[in-house]
């Protein structure tokens, strides 16, 4: 089988992930340290024992889903799995800096200073209330892309996720997301719902948080990964350091073509997939995509047990 390893994305966060991990492998303890260093405060504590409504703060939902990915990573490396052995790397949204650590294009530590940088601009970006995202149900993404364009009404409205073939997100200020909603419902959506988040991401309104994270990626070395990167943005693989910069800075703004980079990497030869981290949201994505892709989430001892066992 082709493997492909794919990273979660802002909202899998819960209290208490990934500290079954740090307990059972050092190596994934050493993650969560190294995070804590970075960050000069102790994140980890607050990933475990702490309250559901500071880990869901994006500066800290961000590194903390970053940091229970990498421990996954570490864990599966201890087992004699590595990244290296996959065909491709990938991750929705801040999931796709979890992906470059992985493969080693960035270091752990640059990676959580980048990640709580990204989600301080942003939510400066914006402020609280003025945008506003919704997941709409049962229309493709160039419908809802039709469906944004007529709802902004010289406000901005973006299809901001292309998730799966019956699941787009739209982004934009909140009035125009509200219009974009009731739109989409005329137009045959099974379900339209806004989301919780606070600030709206990947659209142009996060034009201020792209320039931030432009200043603070010419300050990191990024490699070479050791497996190539599909990247949100194009939904194409590369492994060329500068071009990944870019698209780090352009994925701030940008839709994240995930529908399509799954069809990318089953295009190219992968069989299965296996998401790292908190959460199946991803798994379940991919099987909607694409049912030929076998599907394997993997975030704990016990489902690396599993996956020992079910190689055995």
């Amino acid at each position: 089988m082709t493997r492909a390893f794919v990273f979660p994305g802002q909202g899998a966060q819960t209290i208490g992930m990934g500290k079954a991990l740090a307990d059972h492998y050092p190596a994934a303890r050493a993650v969560f340290d190294e995070v804590d260093d970075a960050l000069d405060a102790r994140l980890s504590d607050l990933i475990w024992t702490g309250e559901i409504e500071a880990l869901t703060l994006t500066e800290n939902a961000q590194p903390a889903l970053m940091a229970c990915s990498l421990a996954v990573v570490r864990a599966l490396e201890a087992e004699g799995i590595q990244i290296a052995d996959g065909a491709f790397v990938a991750g929705h949204s801040l999931g796709e800096y979890s992906a470059l650590a992985a493969a080693r294009a960035l270091t752990i530590a640059d990676t959580a200073r980048l990640l709580r940088q990204r989600g301080q601009a942003m939510q400066a970006a914006v402020p609280v209330g003025v945008g506003a995202m919704a997941a709409i149900l049962g229309l493709d993404f160039d419908a809802l892309t039709e469906v944004a364009a007529e709802a902004a009404e010289a406000e901005v409205c973006q299809a901001a996720n292309d998730n799966d073939p019956g699941q787009v997100v739209v982004s934009g200020h909140a009035a125009a997301v509200e219009r974009a909603v009731a739109l989409a419902k005329a137009k045959g959506a099974k379900r339209a719902v806004l989301l919780p988040v606070s600030a709206p991401f990947h659209c142009s309104l996060m034009q201020p948080a792209a320039e931030a994270m432009a200043q603070a990626l010419a300050d990191v070395t990024i490699a070479a990964p050791v497996v190539p990167l599909v990247a949100n943005v194009t939904a194409s693989a590369t492994s060329d350091p500068e071009t990944i910069r870019a698209q780090l800075i352009t994925q701030i703004t940008g839709s994240v073509r995930w529908r399509e980079s799954v069809l990318y990497m089953a295009g190219q030869g992968v069989t299965e997939i296996w998401e790292l981290g908190a959460g199946k949201a991803l798994s379940g994505m991919v099987r909607r995509i694409d049912r030929s892709v076998t599907c394997t989430a993997i975030a704990s001892p016990d489902d690396i047990s599993a996956l020992l066992a079910a190689q055995a």
